[in-house]
């Protein structure tokens, strides 16, 4: 029950980010704007996300749980209104920062107030339980976001967030019992704003860099500025005894894996949800309804998947399971490379829902193993950390699809996106995510089998 309460959160958010996806290219015809940079809508509450994520542990021991969790849906729902009354891409651009002020309370604190109610060999199912409803955002969002823009326009996508709001601050309030707040010590200011600065720098330069939309030299120099920044961060974090993230949970093998290694396959399959709907539509001239119909068939594949996730790690562990979605993953993107308007809309449909079956197994074994073999004691900042990383990867997705489409189209001469274009994006996308499978074959055979169950053979003593 819980599980499914909390999941409204990561409902909303996930129907928003689909929502959001489809309706991109109207947003840009009614703001005047590029449709490839209008990515800057999803990136920059990506970064938001990302910005306040490493905060999200500290405030939740200060001040409870459940209180933080219930301030979170009140933020995302009322910036989310901010959205819809939006009247420039400036204007939108800043509802979206608060947005995901929301968003970086909101989903890692549901993630907590779960991981802290349950066993490890309960961890699997939870994980399952938590991610099926907030599948349900994912495959609503590309169509409802289409009819709703064909029919009411592009702001009516920020409004569906209002009444899901209202409704899952009620059953929090009504069913999730209360968590007592705690004295985590005081936050690691300079850590916090060392990272909040060096994330916002850097996504600032790969998000403007080579676009003309600002002065040639600001790009380069957020970029240099970030990378710094990250540096003196890093350094900080690993010096000081309450950190605003913990390195020190690399040391344990399964987190170090699900973190590092997984970034890099979020950051490709990040890609994705960005390219699809833009291709239907900028290169296939397809409508927002048609392009979020055909769209929602990943998210349905993924959904598919979720029942069978537990039997497949308990039959092949995780390693053999990461190995393996890597490569499915990869080979489902790559083959989004030969869409072409004369493929029938039913055989595209297939093949995203086919790679979106292989990424759904891929993102729950990642979020389950993140947590395995973490100490009671280190959720608070383990949820902190991973879900910096976990916001983090999306965004350099959709700006690595921006980019590519860019660039590809600069180096052919021509004046704007076409189908192309889209297939070298997709390319690219896929080498990100076969890159992260021999990260994926280091891991033991036994990693994480107290979650899944699965019984390594070992040799004889």
């Amino acid at each position: 029950m819980i599980a499914a309460i909390v999941a409204s959160a990561l409902f909303m958010q996930n129907l928003d980010s689909s929502a959001i996806a489809t309706a991109l290219p109207a947003m840009a015809r009614d703001l005047g704007e590029e449709p490839a940079r209008l990515g800057v809508a999803v990136t920059s509450y990506l970064v938001s996300l990302t910005v306040f994520i490493p905060f999200s542990g500290w405030v939740a021991d200060r001040f409870g749980a459940k209180r933080v969790f219930m301030a979170a849906i009140v933020v995302f729902t009322l910036a989310s209104l901010l959205c819809a009354r939006s009247t420039g891409l400036g204007e939108l651009v800043g509802a979206r920062v608060l947005q995901g002020m929301g968003g970086a309370m909101m989903v890692p604190v549901a993630r907590l107030l779960l991981l802290r109610q349950i066993r490890k060999d309960e961890m699997l199912s939870a994980m399952t339980w938590l991610t099926m409803p907030a599948m349900i955002g994912p495959i609503s969002g590309p169509p409802l976001g289409g009819f709703l823009t064909d029919a009411f326009g592009w702001r009516s996508v920020f409004l569906i967030n209002l009444p899901i709001g209202v409704i899952g601050l009620a059953l929090v309030a009504w069913k999730i019992p209360r968590v007592p707040p705690a004295d985590p010590g005081p936050p690691d200011r300079l850590g916090l704003l060392l990272l909040g600065l060096a994330l916002a720098l850097f996504m600032f330069g790969l998000e403007t860099v080579g676009r003309g939309v600002v002065p040639r030299g600001l790009p380069v120099a957020g970029l240099v500025l970030g990378f710094g920044l990250g540096w003196a961060a890093v350094r900080h974090c690993r010096r000081v005894p309450r950190p605003a993230l913990d390195f020190s949970l690399l040391r344990i093998p399964s987190f170090n894996m699900a973190a590092l290694a997984g970034s890099l396959f979020r950051t490709g399959a990040g890609a994705t949800p960005f390219l699809v709907p833009m291709l239907l539509q900028v290169g296939f001239g397809k409508s927002a309804s048609q392009a979020g119909l055909v769209s929602f068939a990943t998210a349905l594949g993924a959904l598919a998947m979720k029942p069978l996730a537990q039997p497949i790690l308990r039959r092949f562990g995780f390693r053999r399971v990461l190995v393996g979605m890597a490569l499915l993953s990869a080979a489902g993107i790559a083959i989004c490379a030969a869409f072409t308007p004369a493929w029938p809309l039913t055989a595209i449909f297939l093949a995203l829902a086919l790679g979106g079956l292989f990424r759904s197994l891929q993102f729950t074994a990642l979020n389950t193993l993140a947590f395995a073999d973490l100490p009671m004691a280190r959720l608070s900042a383990g949820t902190s950390f991973f879900g910096t990383l976990q916001q983090l990867a999306p965004a350099l997705g959709v700006v690595l699809a921006s980019a590519t489409l860019e660039a590809s189209a600069a180096l052919a001469g021509r004046p704007a996106v076409a189908v192309a274009d889209f297939a070298m994006g997709f390319l690219v996308a896929a080498g990100v995510v076969i890159a992260s499978a021999p990260f994926f074959a280091r891991l033991a055979p036994d990693a994480g089998e107290a979650v899944s169950g699965h019984q390594a053979r070992r040799p004889p003593s």
